[in-house]
């Protein structure tokens, strides 16, 4: 059973959208306000957010963008605005798709599948090593022991494995995991990486054969090691 958390400051919206999606399955979980719903992600999961925008205090594209902070569950945002420029800035934040209200129960349900079905598609379980890293359950294990990475660092180890022996600047790190309008500085970086470094490095993982520092320009993820005299080539494994 999905569970779909219902995230409007209107009582009775949330329960017409409960009376839509349980008949059809879903378990739904609601929330009158932003601040609620980014609570509940926090320590609940949840396979799909249905998000309205016009919300007081804290309105569904700040929601969002905070959810987009630890969390990549499937987003639709919910509103009474159809205007091209709120869609295309709905998508830029990080939602998955926009519906627009009055909407018909049908249309609702489609897009519900469709995102859901993208979602599965799109989720990984790589092995390096022995080290897994699980984008499903957010979780990296190393000889069968968790690995405890904050959401940032776990998005980076993962952009690292899902692309050996490529090398990112900083700024690239940046975009990619924050954003092209963010301030965030480029120690960031390295302070993110540093502490990936020494947490797999705990774990037993040796993370200093593959976790490369590419000098004036950033990071990347080797593939190829010399030990004894010998190089030995290790490859990223989807399971």
């Amino acid at each position: 059973m999905y569970t779909i958390l219902l995230v409007d400051d209107e009582k009775r919206m949330l329960d017409l959208l409960e009376l839509y999606l349980a008949p059809k399955g879903y378990r739904c979980v609601k929330c009158e306000s932003g601040v609620a719903a980014i609570r509940y992600l926090e320590n609940n999961k949840a396979d799909l957010v249905l998000l309205d925008v016009m919300m007081p205090e804290m309105d569904g594209w700040e929601t969002c963008k905070q959810i987009r902070e630890f969390s990549n569950v499937p987003i639709i945002m919910v509103t009474a605005r159809g205007e091209t420029t709120d869609v295309v800035q709905g998508l830029k934040i990080g939602a998955d798709d926009y519906i627009t209200k009055p909407f018909d129960e049908s249309e609702l349900l489609a897009r519900i599948e469709a995102v859901l079905r993208r979602s599965v598609g799109k989720q990984t379980k790589l092995e390096f090593n022995g080290l897994v890293w699980d984008e499903a359950q957010h979780k990296v294990q190393y000889a069968g022991h968790d690995i405890f990475l904050t959401p940032k660092e776990f998005a980076i180890l993962g952009l690292f494995l899902k692309n050996p022996n490529r090398v990112f600047s900083r700024e690239q790190l940046i975009v990619t995991l924050w954003g092209y309008n963010s301030n965030t500085e480029e120690r960031t970086i390295d302070s993110h990486v540093k502490n990936i470094r020494e947490k797999l490095r705990q774990a037993g993982f040796p993370i200093d054969e593959f976790l490369q520092t590419v000098w004036g320009v950033g990071y990347k993820w080797g593939d190829k090691v010399k030990r004894n005299g010998r190089e030995a080539h290790y490859t990223v494994s989807y399971i």
